[in-house]
């Protein structure tokens, strides 16, 4: 029987513009078993300098010396297929807001044990919710961040079944509807999201969305 591929480790490359911030990162990666694929100062620095971009996860500061703003910076490691962990002293709740309207999946504060960080890059990396406190506090205090996306009342319906782990036929037999209508409200339900900026491509970020709106309970969701 032939022996089964050891899953590669995770991708992870660092944008902060603190020297001892990047050196520490890539010694946490030897240490905790993630492949260090880079690092700058800039978020251009990181994209220009590695094309295609080849990360899993990028570990991303709030605010850098550049004068970049971190919309642009979190949608540009988006565009080039990793996804932003924001790592930062997160004081700044609107920066904090804006990265999660933006797409960035969660914060860990510099505060917290690098192992607390590695636990949520390989959340990430596989695809599950980081639901941590940091980013929790900064949804449950901003009612404006939970209704931006104005989901009609059959939008929600459709998406909590949805989110919670049917598929679009049990979706559509659980509310007679078609499998045709039920793909086309969660089509709805991401072109909303991703015009207020909160994208949402796969089951597992509409999952993060629902959750984030009230619309899921996280304990009632299964594997997806």
């Amino acid at each position: 029987m032939p022996k089964s591929k050891e899953k590669p480790p995770v991708c992870v490359a660092i944008v902060d513009d603190h020297d001892a911030i990047r050196f520490a990162f890539k010694a946490a990666c030897d240490e905790y078993n993630l492949h260090f694929c880079g690092s700058s100062d800039s978020v251009t620095g990181l994209l220009t300098s590695r094309q295609p971009l080849g990360c899993d996860v990028v570990v991303l500061d709030l605010s850098l010396a550049d004068g970049s703003t971190i919309t642009e910076n979190v949608r540009a490691i988006i565009g080039a297929g990793a996804q932003v962990l924001i790592f930062s002293i997160a004081d700044k709740r609107q920066m904090v807001r804006a990265a999660l309207l933006a797409g960035a999946a969660a914060v860990v504060r510099k505060s917290q044990s690098m192992k607390e960080l590695v636990e949520a890059i390989n959340q990430l990396a596989k695809g599950e919710l980081v639901n941590n406190t940091e980013t929790s506090a900064v949804i449950d205090a901003d009612l404006a961040f939970k209704d931006e996306a104005n989901l009609s009342p059959r939008e929600r319906e459709v998406l909590s079944l949805y989110a919670s782990g049917f598929a679009l036929k049990q979706v559509a037999t659980e509310l007679g509807i078609s499998v045709h209508t039920a793909k086309e409200h969660i089509d709805r339900v991401r072109r909303k999201y991703a015009d207020v900026g909160r994208i949402a491509p796969s089951k597992t970020d509409l999952m993060l969305r629902a959750l984030e709106d009230g619309i899921l309970n996280e304990n009632n969701h299964v594997n997806l």
